[in-house]
């Protein structure tokens, strides 16, 4: 794992856990990493400050163990099993709902006006369509991970 420091359009700070660099570069191509506090995909990596330790005889152990343990360990058990079923919810309500792609915005609007018979739908959408969609009072959610379209699995 790999975690970046993140900074989008708006102004927002937070982190960016990523497989790799590579993976991080590829969710960056396919427009997966939004702000999760304003929705923005113009999203870019932040300047990271050098992580420099003082001398072993200046820190005390229990400050240098819980850093260590912070940076480079596991995450904790029970964070792990967390991300695990919401995996699992995401994967279950997935496999009943449709991929539109870049249709998002336009399939949702025409089920909200009744254009469209109403169903589970999935897809992309920029920051600016799904800001759109809830000021037209169009409830939608971003997925809390990145979903492959289905032409890209095989």
């Amino acid at each position: 794992m790999i975690v970046f420091d993140l900074t989008c359009d708006g102004g927002h700070r937070f982190e960016g856990w990523f497989g790799s660099s590579e993976d991080f570069s590829g969710q960056m191509a396919r427009g997966l990493v939004t702000c999760p506090q304003c929705g923005s995909d113009a999203v870019e990596k932040a300047p990271m400050a050098p992580a420099v330790s003082k001398k072993g005889n200046q820190r005390s152990p229990d400050q240098g163990d819980a850093k260590k343990v912070l940076t480079h360990g596991p995450l904790p058990v029970e964070v792990t099993e967390a991300l695990g079923k919401l995996a699992e919810a995401q994967a279950q309500a997935l496999a009943s709902s449709r991929w539109v792609g870049d249709g998002f915005a336009e399939h949702s609007r025409a089920m909200h006006y009744g254009e469209r018979d109403a169903e589970a739908i999935h897809g992309r959408a920029s920051a600016e369509e799904a800001r759109a969609l809830i000021d037209e009072g169009i409830p939608v959610a971003p997925l809390p991970f990145p979903v492959a379209p289905p032409e890209e699995l095989n």
